[in-house]
């Protein structure tokens, strides 16, 4: 089965077009869900691919290699990507803050140089007291998206900006933009996917210049980058890897304090 699918999935009576916060901690402890399902993915998106968007991960975020590594993930669900965050920071003799949702961090390991902090981020009290221009690498993988759609993305990020120790890096992982798939469907390999996907010898509906409303576009991602370099932080777009499971449509941006 060819993972790059046109459409969002809907498996297990799970609409995944349309989740928020309060939806990821209702899945969370819903019996029967695979972890994907439980942090929004069908299966076939993310199965036996962790290790692979971890190692993509480790050799953009440079910050990532830092010997007592402080790492910070927000919205880390309970799949295998966080636990392999922990398993590194232990490796570093570091220490890794995880935050979400209670009903999602009760599903990730405990250890001492775990410390989990429940809420909807930035509403976390004594996160900030804590680790204010301590923290080497902030981690918020398939997450800036809802953000998006539900809270303050600006707030979000300055938030963030004001925990980095210098050098330290944000990685805004899988972000999905919606331009970015309309360019995609509007090439060749695109509509041959469609077609396949479909069964039909059809062309994708393909609008550019039509509002979006609560999705991220090129707007919103050039905007991340023109705020955070107006703050004195550099900031770059990277592509994903190829064989990452939805690369032709989703992106990822490093901000990094000098």
């Amino acid at each position: 089965m060819n993972i790059n699918k046109p459409h969002i999935a809907m498996t297990n009576k799970i609409n995944f077009a349309t989740l928020t916060y309060e939806k990821f901690r209702e899945l969370a402890v819903t019996s029967g869900l695979s972890h994907h399902e439980k942090v929004g993915f069908p299966n076939e998106y993310r199965e036996g691919k962790e290790g692979e968007i971890f190692a993509d991960m480790l050799l953009k975020v440079g910050s990532l290699n830092r010997e007592r590594l402080v790492a910070l993930e927000i919205g880390p669900g309970c799949s295998q990507l966080p636990v392999m965050l922990a398993n590194l920071c232990a490796s570093k003799l570091g220490t890794v803050h995880f935050v979400d949702s209670q009903e999602m961090l009760q599903q990730l390991p405990d250890a001492p140089h775990i410390q989990k902090w429940p809420g909807r981020y930035p509403e976390t009290p004594g996160l900030f007291e804590k680790l204010i221009g301590k923290v080497d690498s902030i981690i918020a993988y398939s997450v800036i998206q809802y953000v998006f759609a539900e809270a303050n993305l600006w707030d979000f990020i300055d938030r963030c900006l004001v925990l980095l120790n210098d050098g330290g890096e944000i990685f805004l992982g899988d972000i999905p933009n919606v331009t970015m798939r309309k360019r995609f469907f509007s090439g060749n390999e695109g509509v041959q996917l469609h077609k396949q996907f479909t069964g039909r010898d059809e062309m994708p509906d393909v609008q550019f210049n039509q509002l979006e409303a609560g999705r991220i576009d090129d707007s919103v991602v050039l905007s991340i980058l023109a705020r955070v370099r107006a703050e004195g932080y550099h900031a770059w777009v990277i592509p994903q890897r190829t064989t990452l499971p939805m690369a032709n449509r989703r992106e990822d941006i490093l901000i990094r304090k000098p």
